[in-house]
């Protein structure tokens, strides 16, 4: 049996079920979930760069609407930081490229 040992969409093993799958699972502490959320974004980020198209920004918002709640934060506070930083620093939508910085 090939082993993962990583976190997969909640729907996945009624999946494999029905497909007779043979696998094993486990229901994650909150310590592992944090861990796991974390390696899932870097995985799908690193999906998304190979194939930057749609479906891969969908993997990744999923992961990180999971990951906000997981680190103890509320999506209102995230947006209350984002909104911030937006004011005081921009956002990125005029395209500047940093190109070199003086003292």
């Amino acid at each position: 049996m090939k082993s993962y040992n990583k976190l997969i969409r909640d729907k996945i093993p009624l999946i494999m079920t029905k497909e007779g799958k043979d696998f094993t699972t486990h229901i994650a502490s909150d310590e592992e979930y944090r861990k796991k959320l974390k390696e899932k974004l870097l995985e799908e980020v690193n999906e998304f760069l190979e194939d930057p198209c749609l479906e891969e920004l969908a993997d990744i918002a999923e992961v990180f609407g999971a990951l906000v709640p997981a680190l103890g934060y509320t999506l209102d506070q995230l947006e209350t930081v984002v909104r911030k930083k937006k004011k005081t620093k921009g956002a990125f939508r005029r395209k500047i490229i940093l190109e070199t910085v003086g003292k």
